[in-house]
């Protein structure tokens, strides 16, 4: 099993762009870790604790029976999330405390700076989680593991920009839609509260159905590689 490291730039990003996949990850048996760089506030209907409180339903929701989704929030200011060394340093310090074989980011072309910005630290970080000879900051609660570089680092589409996305693959979560859809339910701050962003709900459950359409199959989630992904056979292509 894989230690998998799911990055947002506020909560509810990963759960809208691969919220099917965490589920079907964690009930594979994968050691899944959601770091959420911001708080996510200020929003018109939410607040500080509103939001830690959905994003711990939210994880909830797309947990195995005996494999929780863990969750960790960096701290960074929403809104004003820069690339520095400070800030891929401190991601490179959760990438060496969990040990992150498997890394997913946001698709770096966006419209909100903190979504390039993210994407571009933890880039940085994967780098920089493998150096030696250099301190990274502790995450509170883990320890501190040795320098590691993660093999894969995959972006996954939860763009504000009007944009088709044109993924490597695309990921079968058939089996996981309901999990995704009440994950997202549980950001009712920023969805059901907010009559601005109800249909994005609707928008998020018909790509997934278009994008199953693509391989025959109920529904499935976009993933852009950089890096060419290597297969050992074609046993898992979806047919």
């Amino acid at each position: 099993m894989a230690n998998i490291l799911v990055v947002g730039p506020h909560p509810d990003d990963q759960e809208l762009g691969m919220g099917g996949t965490i589920a079907m990850l964690a009930a594979q048996g994968h050691r899944v870790l959601l770091l959420d760089m911001t708080n996510g506030e200020p929003t018109p209907h939410g607040s500080v604790e509103v939001r830690a409180k959905e994003a711990e339903v939210a994880a909830k929701a797309l947990s195995a029976p005996s494999n929780p989704v863990t969750r960790l929030l960096l701290g960074l200011r929403n809104r004003f999330v820069e690339q520095s060394v400070e800030a891929r340093h401190m991601v490179a310090g959760v990438i060496r405390a969990h040990q992150a074989q498997i890394i997913f980011v946001p698709h770096p072309e966006d419209a909100h700076p903190d979504h390039r910005a993210v994407t571009r630290i933890v880039e940085d970080a994967r780098f920089d989680s493998k150096l030696t000879k250099i301190d990274m900051p502790t995450p509170a609660g883990m320890e501190l593991g040795p320098p590691i570089y993660p093999k894969w680092l995959f972006h996954y589409y939860a763009t504000h920009l009007r944009v088709v996305p044109k993924p490597s693959f695309l990921m079968d979560v058939s089996k996981y839609l309901p999990q995704k859809m009440a994950s997202i339910a549980a950001y009712h701050s920023q969805f059901e509260a907010n009559p601005k962003n109800r249909a994005v709900v609707e928008w998020v459950k018909a790509e997934a159905l278009y994008m199953g359409s693509r391989i025959g199959v109920a529904a499935a989630e976009p993933f852009f590689a950089v890096e060419p992904v290597g297969l050992g056979c074609f046993d898992s292509l979806v047919v």
